[in-house]
């Protein structure tokens, strides 16, 4: 069953999610109970940390919804179309993606391509020429930092605004989307996309194809028990290569372009999924 709103996410007031309302709660509770019986403090503290903990967890789990709206497949509605979503994360990089967008046209595919802001301001022709071909640029951070969940509220939203205003001014349109870099998050960034207007993704399945050498073997995980609704992950930045040197991703989109096609699936943007223009 699809976990994916039918509509988008806009600015406006944020609601946390019910894991979060709860834990709020507790921390609360447990200030009182420490005030009333101080002698149970080291109970209480454990309570609390025990909380923290659990927070954490849930933030390195991508396609968890316990810290906020989170798609991990496209809306019932797409599904009912048999459609899939590619996904390609780290770009725009200008060896591989020029090709990746060969292959997708040769398929007469769309892809969605979460692009890194600064990344954008370096090759802004190739940002521009996703577009042309009717694929849709989305936020994936401004610097792609491994500390990026570590980040304070501010600093979170300093980063994905820059990367917004970045990628509106090189591709036309202010990204609807947001992908956490490695799909890695903490509990403050949902109200930071909630005042932006952006809507987290992460995926179905991914290929690892940063770290996996053998494209048979990132084919298999995109493509096995492959069905409409899902949302595919692979990367033309950060691309690992295969033994001969090639980027993995240009030798997997192809074979799963045609296991899409087979299967009488069609591919579409995650804008698409929702009846919006790329």
């Amino acid at each position: 069953m699809s976990n994916a709103p039918s509509t988008l996410r806009t600015g406006g007031h944020w609601r946390a999610s019910a894991l979060l309302r709860v834990s709020l709660c507790w921390h609360v509770a447990a200030v009182l109970l420490t005030l009333a019986r101080p002698h149970w403090w080291p109970w209480t503290l454990s309570a609390v940390l025990a909380d923290h903990l659990l927070l954490m967890s849930l933030g390195l789990w991508p396609r968890s919804r316990a810290l906020g709206s989170n798609w991990s497949c496209l809306p019932a509605s797409a599904r009912a179309r048999r459609e899939v979503a590619i996904t390609i994360d780290d770009g725009p990089d200008p060896e591989i993606t020029p090709r990746v967008l060969a292959i997708l046209a040769e398929h007469h595919a769309h892809a969605t391509f979460f692009c890194i802001g600064e990344r954008v301001d370096r090759y802004p022709q190739i940002v521009r020429d996703c577009v042309l071909q009717g694929h849709a640029i989305e936020n994936h951070s401004q610097r792609h930092a491994h500390y990026f969940s570590l980040l304070g509220m501010g600093a979170l939203h300093a980063e994905l605004q820059r990367a917004q205003s970045d990628i509106e001014r090189v591709s036309g349109s202010a990204p609807q989307f947001f992908r956490a870099p490695a799909g890695l998050r903490s509990p403050l960034l949902d109200p930071v996309l909630q005042r932006l207007g952006l809507q987290l993704a992460s995926w179905t399945r991914r290929g690892f194809d940063t770290v996996t050498t053998d494209a048979p073997v990132v084919l298999a995980r995109l493509s096995r028990r492959l069905r409409a609704g899902d949302i595919l992950l692979l990367h033309d930045g950060h691309a690992a290569r295969t033994r001969a040197g090639t980027p993995v991703v240009l030798e997997v989109l192809p074979a799963l372009l045609s296991a899409i096609e087979r299967q009488g699936l069609r591919t579409v943007t995650l804008r698409e999924a929702l009846g919006r223009p790329a």
